[in-house]
């Protein structure tokens, strides 16, 4: 049972972890996005 609830800590450490780069990559590609428009606008190159 130890083994059992140490594995299921450890997993979702992990899985938080790749969550929060996840939510960053995509908050990311937001800002990108916007930063292009804006560009895009204002008579530039993305």
């Amino acid at each position: 049972m130890r083994k059992f609830v140490t594995l299921a800590l450890i997993g979702g450490a992990l899985a938080l972890t790749s969550a929060c780069n996840t939510v960053r990559g995509a908050a990311n590609d937001l800002n990108s996005a916007a930063n292009c428009t804006e560009n895009t606008i204002n008579g530039q190159r993305c």
